[in-house]
């Protein structure tokens, strides 16, 4: 691992460590924003047009952009794409519990969730609370909770009939033992408020246990939330590096893909559409040249996507094998799961190819479905040519991830170049 690669991946471990939950993704975000000269925007307030770097934050959503110093409204915007959520476990309104004796935490399943990889695991707790006055509390606690297995002594045949979870019945965590504070009540005292004055919450589990690099020649990077905040710290990374270019530079890193992304901070919402629309507007765009500047724009769409597994490779295509360190996947469907079309591979092997990086096709097998990612959406809602790439993991959407440690680097330098092309 090149010594760029390993600075790269110890930042994103960093950046994971910050971001327990979308909310925290996106203030972790934003804060590496104004230490590199954006400034926050008001979505309340006009847009001001003046060349620099500024961001919008919608709940657990970032947006942020480059105004270049030669902005007009014959510019076009040059997008990536991400999302800040990961499948887990989401506190119910009341997430007070109890069981024999044993303290619990009510939960629901967020997204699709490996719900084995949770098991054993020193769990913790992040979000927001909302207090009386409208005030939203960003909270996080360390390991408090961990939601048990059956000991193989109690369901001697677990290792030859598989592990079958009841998402109701089997994954309530447990955090403490007979009568004493519940959980709602602790993270209200984590924002120096009472109970009574919290009125809303939105908050999900979390794997406590920090990323960390291993192999025999440190090859991978085991953390959670590799999908997708690989993506969006790679993103951001691009994004603050890529200055002097022709485009108006845009990172929209959005909530709630994992279940579908149909919110006002998802990628099925209105929020990129608004950003897009008032910064034309602000660069002096009529509504005509808007349109025009879409017709001229493209998406990145970054996020993960399937390495070969070597333990159950009739699961994947066979003529198709992408491996951890071989560079991004350029992810295609023909049935449009994924937005790539062959405009959008051009562009994104040529991106590549400008820094030295290779890229892999990732196509599914036949056989299986196959997943999607908020690229076909941004296609349908804005026109824009979208083409959908990402680093290759191992254990999607468990608990913790498997990637191969040179990728996000790579997947950063690339994005960075796409950010320069010019036509």
């Amino acid at each position: 691992m090149s010594t760029p690669a390993r600075t790269h991946v110890a930042d994103l471990i960093d950046f994971v460590a910050a971001s327990p939950s979308s909310y925290h993704a996106a203030a972790e975000g934003a804060r590496r924003l104004v230490a590199a000269g954006f400034t926050e925007q008001s979505e309340a307030e006009p847009f001001s047009g003046e060349p620099g770097g500024r961001f919008v934050i919608r709940d657990g959503s970032l947006v942020a952009w480059r105004i270049p110093t030669t902005a007009s409204p014959e510019d076009r915007f040059m997008i990536v794409g991400t999302h800040t959520d990961s499948p887990s476990f989401k506190l119910k309104p009341d997430p007070a519990a109890a069981a024999q004796g044993w303290r619990q935490v009510a939960v629901e399943v967020y997204g699709g969730p490996l719900l084995n990889s949770w098991l054993d695991r020193e769990l913790g707790l992040a979000g927001r609370l909302v207090t009386a006055d409208g005030v939203s509390h960003l909270v996080r606690t360390g390991p408090i909770m961990r939601i048990p297995q059956l000991a193989i002594h109690l369901d001697r045949g677990v290792n030859d009939n598989g592990l079958t979870l009841s998402k109701q019945a089997h994954t309530q965590p447990v955090w403490g033992l007979a009568a004493g504070v519940d959980v709602l009540t602790h993270l209200a005292s984590t924002a120096e408020t009472s109970l009574g004055d919290v009125l809303g919450h939105d908050v999900v589990a979390y794997d406590t246990q920090p990323g960390q690099v291993f192999g025999g020649a440190d090859e991978f990077l085991a953390c959670g939330r590799l999908d997708n905040l690989s993506s969006v710290h790679a993103g951001l990374t691009a994004l603050i590096n890529a200055v002097d270019t022709e485009s108006i530079t845009v990172l929209a890193a959005f909530d709630h893909e994992e279940i579908g992304s149909g919110s006002r901070s998802g990628a099925a919402g209105p929020i990129l559409e608004d950003v897009l629309n008032r910064i034309a507007t602000s660069v002096g765009a009529t509504a005509e040249q808007y349109r025009q500047m879409l017709a001229r724009s493209f998406c990145v769409s970054a996020d993960t996507g399937h390495a070969v597994h070597p333990n159950y490779a009739g699961h994947h295509d066979p003529t198709h094998h992408p491996l951890p360190n071989r560079g991004p996947l350029l992810k295609l469907n023909a049935n449009q799961r994924y937005a790539t079309d062959a405009i959008g591979t051009a562009l994104w092997r040529r991106a590549c190819r400008a820094v030295g990086v290779e890229t892999q096709p990732f196509v599914s097998n036949n056989d299986m479905p196959c997943g999607s990612t908020i690229g076909p959406l941004t296609a349908t809602r804005l026109g824009i040519t979208t083409v959908d790439v990402g680093i290759a993991l191992l254990s999607m959407h468990s608990a913790r991830e498997l990637a191969g440690a040179d990728d996000p680097y790579q997947l950063s330098r690339s994005l960075e170049a796409s950010y320069h092309l010019v036509s």
